[in-house]
C-alpha cells in the first residue's frame, strides 16, 4: 500500500484542491468538509464483489496500482447478506468461475450460496485483494485528468450492548481511473402500492426474505416472476405456505437444464454456429416440449425471444428450478391483476 500517498493539509498545498473548494461538489456536500484525500496512481474500484474482486485481481498482477472500496464489512456483501438460505448458482460453475481459478472439483455443477462465497474468499487471499471496509462511495466526479471519488465512513462503537453511532469521516480518493462494480442488483426496487400503508400484515422486499420458516398455513402475495419471486414462491411453498404470485409483465421461463445440458451452456454453443434469433426459436420450442406452453399458466411470453431480450433491454430468462410444478398442481396460484 506504500504507493498510495495520503495528503494531508490539501487545501494549503493543492492549487487544484483551493479551486474546487470554492464550489459545492455533486453530492451537496462542501470541500471544506472533506478529512483527508488519497493519492492513487491507478484505479478506484467500487465494489467488492465478484465483478470488483476480478477487476482487482487482474489490475494487480499487471502491476496497475488500485484500491477497491466496499461499503459494508465483508466481500460480495450482496451475496452474504441480501440472498435466501437456499439460492443455488442457475449457472453451471464453469460460466461463474472468476479469471485464472476454476472452482473446486469437489464443487456440485451449480454450487449453493455458501460455497459461492467460500470461492470468493479463497480469491481474495489467492490474489491478496484486500478491500477498504466500511466506505460508502457517494458521488465520483471527473475534472478532464482525474477522477474524485467521494466516500463516507460512520464510525460506532459498543455502547451499552448496541452500535451507536458517533461520527462519520468523509475521504476523497483522486485517481486516474474510476471501475464501478457495485453489481446490477445492489439496490432494492419496491413498487408503490396504493393501500400498502393500511395492511397490516408484515412486507418485505426479497433481498430481505431468507427462508419459509414461520410461514406454514399463512397466505403469501409474492409480487413478481423473476428468478428470486419463482424462488421464494418455491420456497415458502416447500414450507407449506399458501403462495400466491402476481405476474404484471411478459416473462421467459426456460427450464434450467434441456438435452441433458445447461439451458445456458446449450445456448452459448448453439451462438457459435447460428444467429441469436434462430438459436431463440430452438430454445423456444425445445422449452415448449420439456415445460409446457406457460401461457395457459397465465406467463405470457414476451414477443422478442429470451436471448435477443437480454441484449436489447438486460431482462433475464427466468431458469425455473421447480417452481412451475408447483403452479402446474395449483399449490401456487398466479394472478395478472395490476394493482
Amino acid at each position: 500500500m506504500d504507493c498510495f500517498a495520503e495528503t494531508e493539509g490539501k487545501r494549503a498545498h493543492d492549487p487544484l484542491y483551493q479551486r474546487r473548494a470554492a464550489t459545492t461538489p455533486a453530492t451537496g456536500v462542501p470541500v471544506d468538509d472533506v478529512d483527508s484525500v488519497v493519492d492513487v496512481p491507478g484505479a478506484v474500484i467500487v465494489g467488492a464483489g465478484p465483478a470488483g474482486l476480478a477487476v482487482s485481481a487482474m489490475l494487480g498482477l499487471g502491476g496497475v496500482a488500485y484500491v477497491i472500496l466496499e461499503r459494508c464489512g465483508c466481500i460480495a456483501s450482496l451475496w452474504r447478506h441480501r440472498t435466501y438460505d437456499r439460492l443455488c448458482l442457475h449457472l453451471p460453475k464453469r460460466f461463474c468461475e472468476l479469471p485464472l481459478m476454476p472452482f473446486p472439483v469437489s464443487f456440485p455443477e451449480y454450487p449453493t450460496r455458501d460455497q459461492f462465497l467460500e470461492y470468493l474468499e479463497s480469491y481474495a487471499r489467492r490474489f491478496a485483494v484486500e478491500p477498504v471496509f466500511r466506505r460508502a462511495v457517494i458521488s465520483a466526479e471527473y475534472d478532464g485528468e482525474s477522477w474524485w471519488v467521494y466516500t463516507k465512513e460512520v464510525i460506532t462503537a459498543a455502547v451499552g450492548g448496541e452500535q451507536a453511532v458517533l461520527g462519520c469521516t468523509m475521504t476523497v480518493y483522486r485517481s486516474k481511473w474510476l471501475v464501478v462494480a457495485t453489481g446490477e442488483n445492489a439496490e432494492p426496487v419496491v413498487p408503490e402500492i396504493e393501500g400498502a400503508g393500511r395492511f397490516k400484515g408484515q412486507m418485505m422486499h426479497s433481498s430481505e426474505y431468507r427462508n419459509g420458516d414461520g410461514y406454514a398455513g399463512k397466505r403469501v402475495l409474492v409480487v413478481g416472476c423473476g428468478n428470486s419471486g419463482m424462488e421464494v414462491c418455491l420456497d415458502l411453498c416447500n414450507h407449506n405456505a399458501r403462495a400466491s404470485m402476481v405476474v404484471r409483465d411478459t416473462v421467459h421461463v426456460l427450464p434450467r437444464e434441456m438435452l441433458g445440458r445447461s439451458t445456458f451452456g446449450l445456448s452459448m454453443w448453439l451462438l457459435r454456429w447460428l444467429p441469436v434469433q434462430t438459436v431463440d426459436r430452438l430454445l423456444l420450442l425445445m422449452s415448449r416440449l420439456v415445460i409446457g406452453d406457460t401461457a395457459r399458466l397465465s406467463i405470457a411470453r414476451p414477443s422478442l425471444g429470451p436471448l435477443e431480450l437480454k441484449a436489447v433491454s438486460g431482462k433475464t430468462p427466468v431458469l425455473d428450478v421447480g417452481t412451475l410444478a408447483k403452479i402446474k398442481s395449483g399449490n401456487i396460484k398466479v394472478s395478472t391483476e395490476a394493482f
